[in-house]
């Protein structure tokens, strides 16, 4: 299995809910496998029960309530190494974490970060959302008063990318809001930005969508963006999704 990386395969792994330490522990491991070219580009797509993630810019990591308060409402709290401030996950989020080596695929950071926004806003598209990116503030945005300064806007957003890039090779990744109960991000300030509303896609449209059929979709466009064409074709035949 040492080369078998050489074709640019993508493994997509679904996890199902998952405890975020658990994930975040199956990162750090197959990061290194990928260092190692023992495994393919992998990407894990998971829904989380609630947690709180506090990112590398400490300035940018802002809690409203104490952690007692967290703990009380059993809501798990991890400090972790990615680009970013203070997020949340929570089920019916749609969380994805790509193991990708960007050397191989030709990549740098900000083409990387820009594939993300792209899948994003094309999988929002189809659910009737119109996303858009926003210059040096990596995630996606809804903006409807276009005729405000962005200082005075308040923007909704509604996906969040943090990622942490190591010898090429990426981990942690980006979160959709779905369906989510979005109250979780009352108790924080989302990536340290004041006047930011969270929203999902429940909230824009008031439809519920399935969540087995968004990663399947979500699946397809991972495939899209960082497979070749001859992989992309036998990913799809066999089915992208592997048991964890």
């Amino acid at each position: 299995m040492a080369h078998e990386c050489s074709d640019r395969s993508l493994h997509i792994i679904d996890c199902g809910l998952a405890d975020y330490r658990e994930v975040l522990a199956r990162q750090h491991e197959l990061c290194e496998q990928r260092r190692r070219d023992e495994i393919p580009d992998t990407v894990l797509i998971v829904e989380h029960p609630p947690v709180i993630t506090l990112g590398a810019h400490r300035s940018a990591n802002k809690l409203l309530v104490d952690r007692e308060e967290l703990v009380r409402r059993g809501i798990d709290v991890v400090q972790i190494r990615r680009g970013g401030g203070t997020t949340a996950h929570n089920p019916g989020q749609l969380v994805f974490y790509p193991i990708l080596h960007l050397q191989h695929l030709g990549l740098g950071i900000s083409d990387y970060i820009r594939n993300l926004e792209e899948i994003g806003i094309d999988l929002l598209g189809q659910l009737d959302v119109t996303a858009e990116r926003r210059k040096g503030f990596p995630g996606l945005w809804i903006e409807n008063d276009r005729q405000s300064s962005i200082a005075n806007r308040q923007s909704r957003k509604i996906a969040s990318i943090g990622v942490r890039v190591s010898k090429f090779v990426t981990h942690h990744g980006m979160a959709i809001n779905i369906c989510n109960d979005l109250s979780i991000f009352d108790l924080l300030v989302p990536c340290g930005l004041e006047n930011v509303k969270m929203t999902s896609v429940l909230k824009e449209t008031a439809k519920r969508h399935s969540m087995s059929r968004l990663k399947k979709r979500l699946a397809d466009s991972l495939v899209a963006h960082f497979s070749s064409s001859t992989q992309r074709d036998k990913v799809s035949e066999q089915g992208p999704f592997l048991s964890i």
